[in-house]
């Protein structure tokens, strides 16, 4: 659950970072549930127009875990994720990613 937006106003968009708090986490992870933690935005359930005039909306919206530098705490990225996470400079995500939209 997102409790703040990083990027200074309401909301957060794909590639914002965010602090929020577990929801689900496995048995014997690295994080907990109900920890607070940092996150970028993977997919977002809100439309995204592309200058091409397409459009990518995903079913629902999901964070990849990140410390306070910015450098992520898992090692895989599940799903498709946008490649409009290149302009906002996290390539490793992409990298890790199965997909990329």
């Amino acid at each position: 659950m997102c409790i703040q937006s990083l990027r200074g106003k309401k909301g957060a968009r794909l590639g914002d970072m965010i602090i929020g708090s577990v929801k689900e986490a496995q048995p014997r992870g690295k994080v907990k549930k109900e920890d607070v933690v940092y996150g970028v935005v993977v997919r977002a359930a809100m439309k995204k127009g592309r200058s091409d005039g397409s459009e990518v909306q995903f079913d629902d919206n999901e964070v990849v875990l990140v410390n306070k530098k910015g450098e992520l705490i898992g090692t895989r990225v599940f799903g498709p994720v946008p490649h409009e996470l290149r302009k906002k400079k996290h390539l490793k995500i992409l990298a890790l990613a199965e997909h990329i939209v």
